[in-house]
């Protein structure tokens, strides 16, 4: 029998065996080839962290408020993206073809029964798999670099440098940015954003991250500061490294209450505008020329073009 990737419990992944349904006329069967996890949101809901375990959020208040009863989240399938091979289709499918590589978002199975249109699409030639699963990391980047204003010849600062972070510092240079520092306690991570185009790489455990950025800006600060790691402790070095005005783009998935966040202190003296960012809430910031569908379309564009290397 195949096999499924799934959480039984907080921090409790297991490998398990299922039945494959029936294939219905609407359907495609995929093998799958190559799949990944998404380290944000889904890692929170694996760890049991994330705000989505503890309360509910209400579409039409537009808050999280208390469950009213409550919720099963377990067991929760795992993984995000899916590349396969499409190896059934039911009686009614008219857009793939038995033989054909698509992708869509789906979690780590070794295949899946699913309707035509949850599929994303056909593999185009010559774009990897590695490409294709950064598709939302590069989604979320695109659209915090968006938000942040990001124009020829600023300063940036980007902390943490994970599959998000290594995407905004490749935006960054697109869009012109004269000066590029990339955050990161991991040697690994600093080395990879000075492949692709950070000026300066610090170790926030090595060193004091605001003291640095404020010596390589004639002590002014950057211009803007993205931060992608889901560290309060960070949010405040961003805060802190940031010039008087500037802008601080929080785009990571925070859990749980701030520690480590001073907001007495440079977020208050400094007058740091704080702009959150999240891709795929509408109505965009740029309203009505951009909404989430055309960010998703960019970001897709740029991986496949190979403008945005993995």
């Amino acid at each position: 029998m195949p096999r499924e990737l799934v959480a039984i419990a907080p921090r409790t992944p297991v490998l398990r065996e299922y039945e494959e349904p029936p294939l219905q006329p609407n359907q495609v069967r995929i093998r799958s080839e190559f799949s990944a996890p998404k380290h944000g949101t889904e890692l929170g809901m694996y760890r049991g962290t994330s705000p989505f375990s503890v309360r509910r959020w209400d579409a039409e208040y537009q808050l999280f408020l208390p469950w009213e009863e409550e919720p099963q989240l377990f067991p929760m399938p795992l993984g995000n993206m899916t590349i396969g091979t499409v190896v059934e289709v039911g009686s009614e499918v008219k857009q793939y073809k038995i033989g054909e590589r698509v992708f869509g978002h789906f979690p780590i199975r070794e295949t899946h029964t699913v309707e035509e249109d949850r599929i994303e699409g056909i593999v185009p030639e010559g774009m990897s798999p590695h490409a294709i699963v950064y598709w939302d990391p590069a989604e979320f980047a695109l659209a915090a670099v968006r938000d942040a204003h990001v124009r020829l010849g600023d300063r940036v600062a980007i902390f943490g440098i994970g599959a998000i972070g290594i995407m905004c510092v490749q935006m960054c240079k697109l869009s012109g940015a004269s000066l590029i520092i990339a955050i990161d306690p991991l040697e690994k991570r600093r080395n990879l954003a000075q492949m692709h185009g950070a000026d300066i790489v610090l170790d926030p455990s090595a060193t004091d991250v605001g003291v640095a950025i404020k010596d390589a800006t004639d002590k002014l600060g950057v211009d803007v500061a993205i931060e992608a790691s889901g560290s309060y402790e960070a949010l405040h070095e961003a805060i802190r490294c940031t010039a008087v005005g500037g802008a601080v783009v929080p785009l990571a998935f925070y859990q749980g209450e701030g520690r480590g966040l001073r907001l007495g202190e440079e977020a208050h003296l400094n007058r740091a505008t704080l702009i959150f960012s999240r891709a795929n809430t509408d109505p965009n910031r740029d309203h009505p020329m951009w909404n989430n569908a055309r960010i998703r379309h960019t970001a897709f564009e740029l991986l496949r073009t190979g403008k945005l290397n993995v």
